[in-house]
């Protein structure tokens, strides 16, 4: 071997080392966030991962005493027989609808709330007011459900009793199928918009207070400080959430829709996490339902990517 080649081989051997050395200074200077990450990566695997194998029950015939591994296959069949049903088109179409309003409503009201709170100077009063906001999170939809009923009972709510003292007929809002989008996203608001707002005003919390002071010294009053300063500081934050909300855009969870339903509103407010509770659970169609959610997945998987690359090309900001 040349004098160059022992030279070379020396060089590449100490570069490596070097590599390695690099890569454990670092491991060891943040090892107690690896630590302290092990629940979550533990938890995703369990909850998240693993439970993705039974996602093949979708292209069988499953039954629960064969299981997985002995079911018949069929295929496509299941999300053939999914397209085919008649009513199926009329859930999606409520799915998008609620997904839609819920998106258009509920994202934006948050960060009013976050913006507004930021803007109160008697901390006592903005506690208060946090705390106001932060409760109705802590009910459960069963809990939120019965409340918003006989808030609009026909007989005893106080939304019909306003409705009579102007001269009208009390209304059945519960029992025409016109109402129940507007009110499964109106206590969607209500129950989980104060809660969001952690999130805006921790963003907020970050903000450098030079930034404020400089613009008062410019005359900036808070309005103008609020679209330059604490918009733009917190759009990265805003950015993130709104993708994440594309992504559950079909997900809109079964209990916020399930405490409203009823046989006669059902037409406009059936969702298709409604409609897996119903073939899934009670008529026991596992692979059918099962192809519903892979269905509901995949779009959510489009949309979020489909969403992150249209961010990234206007903003720069996106979730990878």
């Amino acid at each position: 071997m040349s004098y160059s080649e022992v030279k070379q081989t020396v060089s590449k051997t100490q570069g490596q080392m070097a590599k390695k050395a690099g890569i454990l200074t670092y491991y060891n200077r943040y090892k107690v966030l690896y630590l302290l990450s092990i629940p979550g990566i533990i938890y995703f695997l369990i909850f998240k991962y693993i439970p993705l194998t039974g996602s093949v029950m979708a292209f069988q015939d499953y039954s629960i005493f064969t299981g997985i591994w002995k079911s018949d296959w069929v295929g496509l069949d299941n999300f053939r027989r999914m397209f085919e049903y008649a009513d199926f088109w009329r859930i999606l179409k409520n799915t998008m609808a609620i997904g839609f309003y819920t998106l258009f409503f509920a994202f934006p009201i948050p960060i009013l709330l976050a913006l507004m709170m930021n803007e109160l100077r008697n901390q006592i009063f903005k506690r208060f007011v946090q705390t106001a906001v932060y409760l109705p999170h802590f009910l459960s939809w069963v809990v939120v459900g019965g409340i918003v009923i006989e808030i609009l009972n026909p007989t005893s709510g106080v939304v019909n009793y306003i409705v009579t003292l102007f001269g009208h007929e009390p209304i059945y809002f519960m029992g025409e199928d016109s109402f129940i989008r507007t009110i499964i996203v109106s206590s969607s608001v209500w129950r989980d918009a104060g809660w969001s707002t952690i999130i805006y005003l921790a963003a907020m919390s970050g903000i450098n207070p030079d930034l404020y002071e400089a613009a008062q010294m410019d005359g900036a009053t808070r309005w103008k400080q609020t679209w330059a300063i604490t918009i733009p500081s917190i759009l990265t934050t805003i950015t993130i959430l709104f993708l994440l909300q594309i992504g559950n855009f079909l997900d809109l969870g079964f209990e916020r829709v399930f405490v409203f339903l009823n046989p006669l509103n059902n037409a406009q407010g059936d969702i298709l996490d409604t409609y897996i509770y119903r073939v899934g659970l009670i008529q026991r169609e596992y692979s059918y339902t099962t192809a519903i959610g892979l269905f509901k997945s995949v779009i959510g998987f489009v949309l979020i990517v489909t969403a992150n690359m249209f961010s990234k090309k206007a903003t720069g900001e996106g979730l990878y």
